[in-house]
């Protein structure tokens, strides 16, 4: 699984073999069952995690509801950045979807690879930036688009994720009820049937 982590890191530069060391010595594979929190609410993060295998869920608790916020796959770092930059407790609570295999690095080691691996500093750049964007997208996504519209996008940017996570997880990451999803499912799948038949 290591091996795993290191090809993941070496699609955003090529990793010297000091890098690979300090990283085999310091970071920790974790096996997560489906349905097993990652990152409490209420907790202080001290680490960064990588998704190998699986998915994950970061979620907020809100009147005593589950409000999903964003999905990670595989390759997908895992930032609390809040927590771990100002020590002290997050709101986010991340959860595995599926069974899963994630990477856990203390933050101090990190940050520490941070400094002294260019290689290193390029690939945490790359993925900061990457998740800000994502977040950044979906919030112009719910205040420009409808549900159907964003049903739309989620189906042609992450479709994979209508296979992978249950149709109450999707529905509150897209802001409807469940109720709701299915109806527009029925609705654009019915439309891209019409379509066809028109060819």
């Amino acid at each position: 699984m290591f091996e795993k982590f290191i090809e993941f890191i070496n699609k955003s530069t090529c990793l010297s073999d000091d890098d690979i060391c300090y990283l085999r010595a310091h970071a920790n594979v974790k096996s997560y069952k489906k349905g097993e929190g990652i990152i409490s609410a209420g907790k202080v993060v001290k680490h960064i995690y990588i998704v190998l295998e699986g998915c994950v869920r970061l979620y907020y608790n809100v009147d005593g509801k589950d409000k999903t916020a964003f999905f990670y796959n595989e390759g997908d770092f895992i930032w609390a950045n809040k927590s771990l930059n100002n020590e002290e407790p997050t709101q986010k609570n991340f959860e595995a979807i599926e069974d899963s295999t994630i990477i856990q690095i203390d933050k101090r080691a990190f940050y520490q690879l941070v400094e002294s691996s260019t290689n290193f500093e390029t690939v945490a750049k790359y993925e900061k930036e990457k998740e800000l964007m994502a977040y950044q997208q979906q919030i112009a996504y719910f205040i420009t688009l409808t549900p159907e519209e964003r049903f739309i996008k989620l189906l042609e940017t992450n479709g994979v994720l209508f296979q992978r996570v249950s149709q109450q997880y999707i529905a509150s990451y897209l802001g409807i009820s469940a109720e709701t999803l299915s109806r527009i499912k029925k609705r654009v799948f019915n439309k891209y049937k019409e379509e066809l038949c028109a060819i």
